[in-house]
């Protein structure tokens, strides 16, 4: 039989040994510390050190399908930390806390990384390497999602495929259809937050009066846990 002191050594011990990590912890660790845009890129490498930015738990009932970080999202670490983000928040009727609580809402744009500026001074694309690698895995662990926000063309791509419109103007002017052909994990096309968008957003005034307030009414159900 073990002595005293020897049975306390081992549960001590055994207390010691660290659980496992979830899934997705595990998911989003690796995602963060990914480099393929620089050691195995597709076309020329990232011209800058990675940093992925990405934000989810499992229990994050909306999610944010963006494109790729920019400058200031790059340097903060933290999605939408621009006026584009100031936008986005009063289009889904939302403050800072509720947008930036993982329980409810998960933010994962199709690159994880700033891609870099094209000749112009604007953002290039989203990386090639990125949703390849690492998108299907990680929306598979997100369960419990019951809206998806798919924020510009690229990321209206990936989510709707076929159901893709025209160009960014008709799939968004379509939204209503694309809601019920979703369903029951409805997607959403929206146009990218920008400012640079004020003057579509303008020359189509259904968007912030027709598509807005069931944005609202949804994204409101949804931090609320009612699908």
């Amino acid at each position: 039989m073990l002595n005293a002191g020897l049975m306390n050594m081992v549960k001590l011990m055994s207390n010691s040994v660290a659980a496992p990590k979830p899934a997705l912890e595990r998911l989003l660790a690796d995602i963060r510390a990914c480099r393929i845009c620089i050691d195995r890129p597709v076309g020329r490498p990232l011209p800058h050190e990675p940093r992925p930015v990405v934000r989810a738990s499992a229990t994050a009932r909306i999610l944010i399908a963006g494109q790729a970080p920019g400058t200031r999202v790059h340097a903060s670490g933290m999605p939408f930390t621009d006026p584009s983000g100031d936008r986005l928040r009063a289009w889904m009727g939302i403050g800072e806390t509720e947008f930036y609580d993982e329980s409810r809402v998960a933010i994962v744009p199709m690159g994880f990384c700033f891609p870099g500026l094209d000749a112009k001074g604007g953002d290039l694309p989203p990386r090639r390497e990125c949703a390849p690698a690492w998108r299907r895995a990680l929306l598979a662990e997100l369960p419990d999602v019951g809206l998806v926000l798919a924020v510009g063309l690229h990321a209206q791509r990936f989510h709707l495929g076929k159901r893709v419109r025209n160009g960014l103007a008709e799939t968004v002017s379509d939204w209503r259809a694309i809601l019920e052909e979703t369903a029951p994990l409805p997607v959403l096309p929206l146009p990218h937050p920008s400012w640079r968008n004020s003057g579509w957003i303008k020359r189509n005034p259904w968007f912030e009066a027709e598509l807005i307030p069931v944005l609202q009414r949804l994204v409101a159900e949804r931090m609320n846990g009612r699908s």
